[in-house]
């Protein structure tokens, strides 16, 4: 979940070294050639960060902003503005949630450029952006009445059904794939891809070596930790295991030396500490559930044992978000056979340590 903390030692090992932060729909220059600015959001994140790289008289982008009405009037201004006297060259996206799709297809419309992304997230941020005006399937409601929604909960989840998918604008029906360990020519920089998984199925962070920057995405942030779900369209995945796999990724490719460029909170030094503190999380996490686990618990009852503060249940976003990183922790003990999970005469499931 998004409200963890680093405790102490981690947060004394990362530093922010930018005196100040964009305001919306500004620019800040990071250094030359790297532009920040920060898009509102209508949740507790508050905002996201959009990179702006210089190349070819203009400026490729990363990551967009949700489709709003506020999001596009703020485009627009920048457009007009401070980009005015160049073009958008390329818009990247590092993954498929709405927060950095959102304004993909519109940009790519808007000003003719292409969209550049993994495949799975492309592929994947298509199927999401499709799920507007259906119902919700059945698969979907089995999938929290498994995991002990009550009926309320489960009512509200059918009336909010594709309500994400209506904060992303329709994507290009092309795109431009990036890969793996792929070199991206931006300007007169090198970027290498890395791709993390576990908040996202193949999600592209950038790496320029000559300058020592690392834009994470929401692969590594700073004073939050990012929400590693299992979602019901694969409700038997390991996306906890792809996570630390992840962690441990980045510290090998990537040196501690570099400035990460985040999607939310500020750049940062430190990223090696911040990678160590997040496994460390992890792992403490999981301890917490097989001690609590000696008892038969449902997925929403483990809520207190992963996270530190509490939780609104009332709040739709919340509970989904918590039920699916519930599951993944518990599917990650089940994958490594320290846990048992049955199935009650009504069809909810039931964990306890071996």
């Amino acid at each position: 979940m998004t409200d963890q903390a680093p405790v102490a030692h981690a947060r004394a090992a990362i530093s922010y070294p930018l005196d100040a932060t964009p305001a919306p729909g500004a620019l800040l220059e990071v250094m030359p050639g790297v532009l920040w600015t920060q898009l509102p959001l209508p949740i507790s994140l508050g905002a996201i960060n959009v990179w702006l790289l210089a190349e070819d008289e203009g400026h490729a982008v990363v990551d967009t902003g949700l489709f709003s009405e506020d999001t596009v009037t703020l485009w627009e201004r920048l457009l007009a503005g401070p980009l005015a006297g160049g073009r958008l060259t390329r818009v990247f996206a590092t993954h498929l949630h709405p927060d950095h799709i959102g304004m993909a297809g519109w940009l790519t419309r808007r000003t003719g450029c292409r969209l550049w992304m993994t495949r799975l997230e492309y592929l994947q941020g298509r199927m999401l952006a499709g799920d507007s005006g259906r119902a919700a399937p059945d698969e979907a409601v089995g999938f929290y009445h498994r995991a002990g929604w009550d009926d309320q909960a489960l009512a509200i989840y059918r009336q909010r059904f594709g309500n994400l998918s209506r904060m992303i604008s329709p994507l290009p029906d092309s795109y431009r794939r990036i890969r793996e360990g792929e070199l991206v020519r931006i300007g007169e920089y090198d970027w290498e891809v890395v791709v993390g998984t576990g908040h996202s199925p193949e999600h592209a962070c950038l790496y320029d070596a000559q300058r020592k920057l690392l834009i994470s995405g929401d692969q590594v942030l700073p004073r939050i930790s990012s929400n590693v779900s299992v979602h019901f369209t694969e409700p038997d995945a390991d996306p906890l295991g792809d996570w630390l796999h992840s962690l441990g990724k980045l510290r090998r490719r990537v040196p501690d030396d570099v400035l990460v460029l985040p999607s939310h909170n500020e750049p940062f030094h430190g990223l090696h500490a911040r990678l160590n503190q997040l496994e460390a999380d992890v792992l403490d996490a999981l301890d917490r559930l097989r001690q609590g686990l000696k008892e038969p618990r449902r997925a929403v009852d483990v809520f207190p044992l992963l996270f530190s503060s509490k939780l609104r249940t009332d709040d739709p976003s919340q509970l989904t978000l918590a039920t699916g990183e519930a599951i993944a922790h518990l599917n990650h003990l089940l994958i490594r056979n320290e846990i048992s999970v049955s199935n009650d005469e009504r069809g909810v499931a039931w964990y306890q340590h071996l």
